[in-house]
């Protein structure tokens, strides 16, 4: 680096003739020393593409300890008649089984991909690290399911995924129903368009005039932030008259009186189905929940509570799995959902996600590092849906490094709370267009904040109709035959997800993965081009539409302020290692945080009621203004007792701990 730091000063310094550098140069160092550094550069630069093969080759010792094992004991399968990645792993549990050293002559690199071909055969075509190319492609295999195993889920045939099709035509009717997605592709394709056509012949009158926000700059579309909406000053008084009535409060007594409306404890059924024998038992699940929930721990619960260990360690054992905190929460989103306050907010309809990023402090599986987010260390993201009403009906972890886009849909599948859910919205890292399709064609509207709105690409249907203006950003054409094609595909593709027969991360991940999409893919992603740019003309068109879409995100932001307030004990760090542990962790969160909201929710409505009683006056849009999302009233700490009389000199001194 110091050699590097002086040559690129010298080759900058304009004292320096041109004829003269390469003299400059040499009297610094001298042409041996210069090939000596360039020689280690080679040993320590990487690639620049995406392959890692020096890295994998230089763990191949390492490799060999577990990989005769991993494939003599896994039935590799795939749909492929004669695959030559299966062959070449039959080849080599005959080497392994045999203790052969070297390659067979006969030994095929038909699987081989050119970016490994010059890594594994070399110039006099003698094989080289075949077997690290042939497991290098059976993990990508894997990935996109041109590889199964017929033992596995994660890696399961993916024609298992989907409903078969020998039953697919008895659903395929109620399957279009359920959705609402016409059987005949032809019908869905003439509506979009004439709807996409229609927008642009809009947007393509209009851009001439402009609003200030958006507008054409050579030929490339800018869009600008919306001005700050003018919020009454009414409301702010409102707010700081709410505040001052909300009675102060501490965390578990607000727990127990939230269960005493809802009665969600009751949802904290015993694994084996027995019934409690213990007079305790609420006040250990109580304790049990906000010991995850604001990331206590069990041990520190206990000495907090003046429990036991035990008795918490057993309550969570056999209590508070994924099924009974879900139903809990969906007996506090219901509850809340009902609430007439809760109706101003929004009727349910829209709702939002994203990802909250939580540091690890233990080995997880699923911890990864990201030196932006958690510096030295690993982290992991507890992904929240949020109603329009403020409640979180669902909440899952995932890693940090997979994009948002793949777990988008789970919440709302799987929503089983009174949230009639019908619209979301997320930012631009949840959206691609296979996202835009699976909305659509589910009933479903997706509405995402994208970044860069301008760079986006338009697409239309076919090119009959020129644009005066517009026509530089209609870059794109969709191909309907590819749509229509595979319209059969879509619908068995949307059916299995509507009826359960396969979660869309799952899904949606496999999808992603191909190498070479497949046709089923580029169908989705075609279909999804239409959607989006459905979607972006409306958005651009109505300012209204733009707004709510910004309002709701920030709904899900002031939740997250909430949950970091919960998540309060060892400096907010995760310390559950398995996926189980974690999942309990992030019900258990999501369910202290919508007793909060719903306990705000009533006693705001009682603190309006007494405002209005006292001769205040104010209207619904001033309440709508309101955020059920406050924490400075709660303490979420504790209580400590200080006794005077411990101040005193003592003698002898506390026993020790036996």
């Amino acid at each position: 680096m110091i050699l590097l730091r002086d040559l690129v000063r010298i080759v900058v310094d304009p004292a320096i003739a041109d004829p003269e550098l390469r003299a400059a140069i040499y009297r610094h160092s001298s042409a041996e020393a210069l090939a000596a550094a360039a020689a280690e550069c080679d040993e320590l630069i990487r690639p620049l593409d995406d392959s890692y093969f020096d890295l994998v080759a230089g763990r191949y010792g390492y490799l060999r300890q577990f990989t005769p094992s991993l494939l003599e004991a896994l039935d590799f399968r795939s749909h492929h008649v004669d695959d030559p990645l299966l062959a070449a792993l039959e080849l080599l549990r005959h080497v392994n089984r045999d203790g052969l050293r070297k390659l067979p002559a006969e030994a095929s690199t038909a699987f081989v991909p050119p970016k490994w071909r010059p890594f594994v055969v070399g110039a006099d075509d003698q094989v080289d690290r075949h077997e690290l190319c042939a497991l290098w492609e059976l993990r990508r295999a894997l990935r996109a399911g041109d590889v199964w195993l017929p033992q596995s889920r994660r890696y399961a045939d993916p024609e298992s995924y989907l409903i078969p099709k020998v039953r697919w035509l008895e659903l395929r009717p109620e399957v279009c129903e359920i959705v609402g997605t016409p059987a005949d592709g032809t019908t869905r394709l003439t509506e979009r368009q004439h709807e996409l056509e229609e927008l642009l012949g809009r947007f393509d009158r209009r851009m001439p005039e402009g609003d200030g926000c958006i507008r054409l700059e050579e030929e490339r579309l800018v869009v600008g932030k919306l001005p700050a909406e003018d919020v009454p000053s009414s409301v702010d008084e409102l707010e700081g008259l709410v505040d001052e009535r909300l009675p102060l409060v501490e965390l578990p007594d607000l727990l127990l009186e939230v269960d005493g409306w809802t009665g969600f404890s009751r949802a904290f059924e015993h694994a084996g189905k027995s019934e409690p024998r213990s007079k305790d038992l609420l006040i250990n699940c109580h304790a049990s929940v906000l010991a995850q929930a604001c990331n206590f721990g069990l041990t520190r619960m206990a000495r907090i509570a003046d429990l036991t260990y035990a008795q918490l360690a057993w309550c969570t054992t056999w209590y508070l799995r994924e099924e009974t905190l879900r139903a809990a929460n969906t007996a506090v989103v219901n509850e809340h959902f009902r609430h007439p306050l809760s109706r101003l907010w929004g009727g349910g309809t829209l709702s939002s996600s994203d990802r909250q990023r939580f540091p690890v402090a233990v080995q997880a599986r699923d911890a990864t590092a990201i030196p932006r987010y958690f510096g030295f260390g690993r982290g992991l993201t507890f992904y929240t849906w949020t109603s329009d009403q403020f409640s979180q009906y669902g909440s899952k972890p995932t890693p940090s490094t997979v994009r948002d886009a793949t777990y988008v849909l789970d919440g709302i599948l799987d929503n089983e709370t009174e949230i009639p859910v019908a619209e979301h919205t997320t930012d631009t890292a949840g959206y691609t267009d296979l996202v835009f399709a699976l909305f659509d064609l589910l009933g479903l509207q997706f509405s995402p904040r994208l970044r860069d709105l301008g760079g986006q690409r338009l697409y239309r249907i076919g090119r009959s109709i020129r644009y005066e203006h517009i026509g530089p950003l209609v870059r794109g054409t969709v191909r309907p035959q590819l749509i229509l094609k595979h319209w059969d595909d879509l619908l068995r593709v949307v059916g299995s997800l509507k009826l359960g027969w396969v979660t869309a991360s799952l899904l949606i991940g496999k999808l992603q993965s191909y190498r070479r999409k497949n046709a089923l893919t580029l169908a989705l992603q075609e279909y999804g081009c239409l959607v989006k740019t459905v979607f972006i003309l409306r958005y651009l068109e109505d300012e209204a539409f733009r707004r709510r879409i910004g309002i709701q995100l920030n709904k899900g932001e002031a939740m997250h302020a909430l949950r970091n307030f919960l998540f309060l004990a060892n400096q907010g760090q995760i310390r559950r290692r398995t996926l189980e542990e974690q999942t309990n962790q992030a019900q258990c969160l999501n369910l202290v945080t919508n007793a909060v909201v719903l306990w705000n929710t009533v006693y705001m409505s009682r603190a309006l009621e007494q405002l209005r009683a006292d001769g205040r006056t104010f209207s619904d849009e001033d309440m709508a203004h309101l955020s059920p999302a406050r924490f400075e009233h709660i303490n979420p700490y504790g209580r400590y007792h200080f006794d005077p009389a411990l101040a005193q000199p003592r003698w002898p001194l506390r026993p020790l701990r036996a």
